[in-house]
């Protein structure tokens, strides 16, 4: 696990109002300091086009704190379709960290996502899972390069852990083939890196891929199976 107590990580209010973390060992935040929140919802809810998707099956790398889930869960509850939520986390953070980072939230969804609170597992070695008539969320603490993933199922992939510089594995070409195995024809995948290399691997594994401007950043990637 990650370091387990609020006072080792450096919060940091960004400029939507919403708040990050600094993690302590990969020294990154985990998300936009332009806008948590409007990354969430912007970059991966946007630009997969879960918002729009009847029954949204959204595969995640790197769960974090939680910022996509929830995004993606008040999308998802606001329309009344239902949401299927699968992520990978290899380096989870404590319940009471997740329980200091907060954002708005309708009240059927807060009640939500104080289930996901209150089942968060203090030592994971089993998946968390939870599910209601709202859908379900999986979260597997598992190494992604060692992962196994479900075939042909995703309508959405949020590729969202650490930089690449400092958290390779996730970005490497056997990960990438192995999200583009999990999606579906026409999917979507969405990421803040716009690395070169990263960018190759990502049309070598099948994904149509192109840039596209950003929110604060510059530009984002969002690749498409096809």
């Amino acid at each position: 696990m990650a370091p387990d107590r609020p006072e080792f990580y450096r919060p940091v209010p960004t400029e939507d109002g919403s708040l990050t973390l600094v993690h302590p060992v990969f020294g990154e935040a985990y998300s936009s300091r332009h806008g948590a929140w409007m990354q969430a919802s912007e970059l991966y809810l946007k630009l997969t086009q879960t918002q729009l998707h009847p029954s949204p099956r959204v595969l995640e790398i790197g769960f974090g704190l939680g910022m996509n889930f929830r995004a993606a869960l008040e999308s998802c509850v606001r329309r009344g379709v239902y949401l299927e939520y699968l992520s990978y986390e290899g380096f989870p953070v404590s319940r009471e960290v997740l329980e200091w980072v907060e954002v708005p939230l309708s009240d059927p969804v807060q009640a939500i996502w104080n289930g996901v609170l209150i089942n968060w597992p203090t030592h994971p070695q089993r998946p968390l899972f939870l599910g209601g008539s709202w859908g379900s969320l999986e979260v597997r603490y598992e190494n992604v390069t060692k992962a196994v993933y479900p075939t042909n199922w995703a309508s959405a992939i949020y590729l969202d852990p650490f930089s690449p510089a400092v958290n390779p594995e996730p970005w490497k070409p056997a990960v990438l083939h192995q999200l583009y195995t999990s999606s579906q024809p026409g999917a979507y995948l969405a990421t803040y890196s716009v690395a070169g290399r990263f960018r190759r691997d990502l049309h070598t594994a099948g994904f149509a891929v192109k840039k596209v401007p950003g929110v604060g950043k510059k530009e984002w990637t969002v690749g498409r199976r096809v």
